[in-house]
C-alpha cells in the first residue's frame, strides 16, 4: 500500500479515534487495548497510528522492560495492574501479561506450571476488569514466518533500527513453530465470551493498521458527544517584541 494512500485513509480514522477520546473523557469510561504478536508483526506501529493525534496524558502507550528482580516476586499480573486505565483514559498495551504464554514459555523464562496456572487466571483476571466496566479488546497481528525474516533482516542492516534486533528476537527465529504451537494454546484457553480474541493480518502493516483501528471504532460505536465551541478572538495588539535569540531554520540542509 503506498504512503499517501495509507495517509488518506488514516486520517479520517484518527479524527474518529479523537472523538473516541472525548467520549471517554466525557463519560469516564476506560479503553483497554492489548496488542500481541509476533516480533516484527507491527505493534509498535498500530500503537503509534492510534496515539499520534491524542492527549499523552489521557491515551497511554505500555511496554513494560523485563521484570526486575522484586517484580519476578510478586503475583504475575501485579506489575501490569499501575498500567490499567483511570476514568477517561486508555491505555495500549505493546505486548501485555501475555508474555508469559508467549516467549516465556517458548524461552524457558517460565514453567510448565507457571504457564499452565496463567491460562487458567488470564480469563478470571480479565473478567474481573469487563465486569468493573473496562472496555477490552485483544489484537493478535498476524505475520508469516517469510515476512518476519524480511524484517528481521531489514532491522539488521538499517542502522536506525537495529535496536530493535534483541538476542531473544535472534533465537526467535529458530523457534517459530513453538510460538505457533504456543499461541494455538493461548487462544484456546483465553478466547472468551467477555473477552475475545481479533486476529489481524499485519502481512502488510499499513492494511493492518487501517483494519484493526476500523474494527477498534465499529466497536465503539456509542461514542458521539457534543463539540464544546472554542472562541478564538484577536489578540487586539501586537505580541511584544522577541527578546532572545531565535535560531533560524538551515535552508539548505545537507551543502
Amino acid at each position: 500500500m503506498k504512503k499517501k494512500e495509507y495517509e488518506e485513509a488514516l486520517e479520517p480514522l484518527q479524527l474518529e479515534l479523537a472523538t473516541v477520546a472525548r467520549w471517554l473523557r466525557h463519560t469516564g469510561k476506560r479503553l483497554l487495548v492489548l496488542l500481541e504478536g509476533r516480533d516484527t508483526a507491527g505493534k509498535g506501529g498500530v500503537v503509534g497510528a492510534i496515539s499520534d493525534h491524542l492527549n499523552p496524558r489521557q491515551c497511554h502507550t505500555v511496554a513494560l522492560p523485563k521484570p526486575s528482580e522484586r517484580e519476578a516476586g510478586q503475583w504475575y499480573f501485579q506489575r501490569y495492574v499501575p498500567h490499567l486505565p483511570a476514568a477517561g483514559e486508555i491505555a495500549l498495551f505493546d505486548r501485555s501479561w501475555y508474555n508469559r504464554a508467549g516467549v516465556e514459555k517458548v524461552m524457558g523464562f517460565a514453567s510448565d506450571a507457571e504457564v499452565e496456572l496463567f491460562l487458567k487466571q488470564a480469563p478470571v483476571f480479565e473478567k474481573l476488569l469487563v465486569d468493573d466496566g473496562i472496555l477490552l479488546f485483544k489484537y493478535w497481528l498476524c505475520c508469516d514466518q517469510e515476512k518476519q525474516e524480511e524484517r528481521f533482516a531489514e532491522r539488521a542492516e538499517d542502522p536506525l533500527k537495529r535496536w530493535k534486533l534483541s538476542p531473544i528476537d535472534l533465537k526467535a527465529r529458530e523457534k517459530y513453530d513453538a510460538y505457533t504451537e504456543a499461541r494455538e494454546a493461548m487462544l484456546a484457553a483465553t478466547h472468551t465470551g467477555h473477552a475475545p480474541w481479533t486476529l489481524v493480518d499485519f502481512n502488510d502493516q499499513k492494511r493492518g493498521r487501517l483494519t484493526l483501528i476500523r474494527d477498534l471504532l465499529d466497536r465503539l460505536h456509542e461514542r458521539e458527544v457534543p463539540v464544546p465551541e472554542i472562541e478564538f478572538p484577536p489578540l487586539g495588539h501586537s505580541p511584544l517584541e522577541e527578546r532572545y535569540r531565535v535560531l533560524k531554520p538551515i535552508r539548505n540542509y545537507g551543502d
